[in-house]
């Protein structure tokens, strides 16, 4: 009887803490080579062509490259004091973070000719597009809304999972009406819902990548990006050699309910 009171108690407590959340593995399906040299800061899929965002000082670029082929068609190097952060393609124009310097760069998708920029009030982690607006992160647990015109913030939520913040917010993706994001530093992404900010969904991403593929230079996990064409999932990391695509696999025994 108390064994079985213990196990109550315990997995009250774990629905506490998880709140309604998903918990998920993954599945590996398909994969593309890419450049190690390639410090994945942002990434995306659009009418075929992979868009790239890689950090470094001295190092960032905005890159293009067929989605078929993985052949390069286009790129532009930043700034030297400048480090690149995530970037989403808005139409005909691209916008793309920066870390330190709270600048938004905004790029002629065609022809990477350079528009215009604004200021954020703090550092640039993350980028994604709701269809309405442009949703970032600065490390945190904030997630900031605002119109990709002017650059004004709109609006901002706290992440949170069973009520406690969900910090180091990194490089996004909006799916299917909620916002993935790397966990910076850590194998996992999760999933927001993007009105409450409540965290429903948690992917572990460990071993991914094997250790027979890392380098001394190779980094952590980094890179979410939907196909619009198939919905397909892919993900990356800095310096890694493959963009693999994913299917998600419920661990159905550790769903949880509020």
């Amino acid at each position: 009887m108390k064994k079985n009171l213990l196990i109550a108690l315990l997995s009250l407590l774990w629905t506490v803490q998880l709140g309604a959340q998903s918990l998920y593995d993954y599945r590996v399906v398909d994969k593309q080579a890419q450049s190690r040299q390639n410090f994945v800061q942002g990434l995306q899929i659009v009418d075929g062509k992979w868009y790239v965002s890689t950090g470094g000082y001295g190092e960032s670029q905005l890159l293009r490259y067929s989605f078929d082929s993985g052949q390069l068609e286009a790129s532009q190097r930043l700034h030297p004091r400048l480090f690149g952060e995530g970037l989403t393609v808005v139409g005909n124009e691209i916008y793309q973070l920066t870390w330190r310097a709270r600048l938004m760069l905004v790029y002629e998708r065609d022809s990477f000719k350079p528009l215009r920029w604004f200021r954020i009030p703090g550092e640039g982690w993350g980028l994604t597009w709701n269809g309405e607006q442009l949703i970032y992160s600065d490390g945190s647990d904030q997630l900031f809304f605002m119109q990709p015109d002017s650059g004004e913030i709109t609006d901002s939520i706290r992440v949170t999972a069973g009520g406690q913040a969900v910090t180091r917010l990194n490089e996004l993706e909006w799916i299917d009406g909620k916002v993935w994001a790397n966990i910076w530093q850590s194998d996992e992404i999760v999933i927001i819902d993007p009105d409450s900010g409540r965290v429903t969904g948690r992917l572990d991403l460990s071993g991914l990548l094997p250790d027979s593929d890392r380098q001394r230079n190779t980094d952590v996990l980094n890179g979410i990006a939907q196909n619009p064409q198939d919905g397909g999932i892919w993900v990356t990391g800095k310096r890694w050699p493959w963009l693999y695509r994913i299917e998600l696999v419920e661990r159905p025994e550790q769903k949880t309910t509020d």
